[in-house]
C-alpha cells in the first residue's frame, strides 16, 4: 500500500446537497487510506442546511425543525469536532481528505490557510487559538468569516471549513453558531464588492497546497470517481 507523501490534488465540486458530499467524502477517504490517492481538497458549496456536530446542544436551534424547513434548511447531525454551523451557497466548502498524526496541527494549518486566501481578497483576519475551542475558526476583528469542524479516523481526516463569501447572512441569526453569540461576516461584507468565487478558490488551493509544501493538481470529479473506483468496488 503507498503512502501517497507529497501528493495533493484539488477537486472542484460546484453544489451539492449535504448529504451526497458527505457520502462522497467518506469515499475519497477509504480511498486515501487505500493508498490510492494522495491528500485531497474537495472545494463545493452546499445547498441551505445547519449541521449539528458533536458538541452541540440543543439551544443553539432554539426553532423546530418544521420552522427551519419552511425556510427551507435542512437539519443534519455529523461526525465531525464543534458545534452548529450553517452553509449556503455564496459559501466556499472545503473538505481536506489528508492523512495526519495530529488532528490539532490539522485546524491550525487550516486557519493558516483560511487566513492566507483571505488576504489576498483584501480581509485581514485572525485565528483565535488562545481563546478556547469554541473561538476554533478565522475572525475579522471580533466577527467570524469561516469556520473549522473535523473528524479524525485512523489517521485520516474528513470534513473541513467554510468561508463566507457572498451570501445571505440573516439565517446565521436564526442559530447559536457553533455555540456563541457571535457577529457572522463574509468577504463581500467586509470589503464592500462583489466576490470571484472560482479566483478565491484557487487562492484557497494554492494556500493549501502551499502549507503541505506540496504543487496541487486540479482534477475533475470524473477522474476522481475513477482514482477512488477500486475502493468503491472492494466495499460493494
Amino acid at each position: 500500500m503507498s503512502d501517497r507523501a507529497g501528493e495533493c490534488s484539488v477537486v472542484q465540486l460546484g453544489r451539492l446537497d449535504y448529504g451526497e458530499a458527505n457520502e462522497l467524502q467518506e469515499r475519497v477517504r477509504d480511498a486515501r487510506e487505500a493508498g490510492l490517492i494522495g491528500d485531497t481538497l474537495l472545494l463545493l458549496e452546499h445547498n441551505p442546511v445547519y449541521t449539528r456536530g458533536r458538541r452541540s446542544n440543543p439551544e443553539e436551534l432554539p426553532q423546530d425543525a418544521a420552522w427551519y424547513a419552511e425556510r427551507g434548511i435542512e437539519i443534519v447531525d455529523v461526525n465531525r469536532g464543534g458545534r452548529v454551523t450553517y452553509h449556503a451557497p455564496g459559501q466556499l466548502v472545503g473538505y481536506p481528505i489528508v492523512k495526519t498524526s495530529d488532528v490539532v496541527a490539522h485546524v491550525r494549518s487550516l486557519e493558516r490557510v483560511i487566513i492566507a486566501a483571505l488576504e489576498s481578497a483584501g480581509v485581514e483576519a485572525r485565528a483565535r487559538v488562545d481563546e478556547g475551542a469554541d473561538f476554533t475558526g478565522v475572525w475579522v476583528e471580533q466577527r467570524k468569516i469561516a469556520s473549522i469542524g473535523v473528524h479524525l479516523r485512523r489517521s485520516i481526516t474528513t470534513h473541513g471549513f467554510a468561508i463566507n463569501l457572498d451570501m445571505d447572512l440573516e439565517p446565521w441569526q436564526w442559530i447559536v453558531p457553533c455555540g456563541l453569540q457571535a457577529e457572522i461576516t463574509s468577504v463581500a461584507a467586509e470589503t464592500g464588492s462583489a466576490v470571484d468565487a472560482a479566483t478565491f478558490a484557487a487562492e484557497v488551493s494554492r494556500a493549501w497546497a502551499a502549507e503541505l509544501g506540496a504543487k496541487a493538481e486540479e482534477i475533475s470529479s470524473e477522474r476522481l470517481a475513477a482514482l477512488i473506483a477500486p475502493t468503491d468496488a472492494t466495499l460493494a
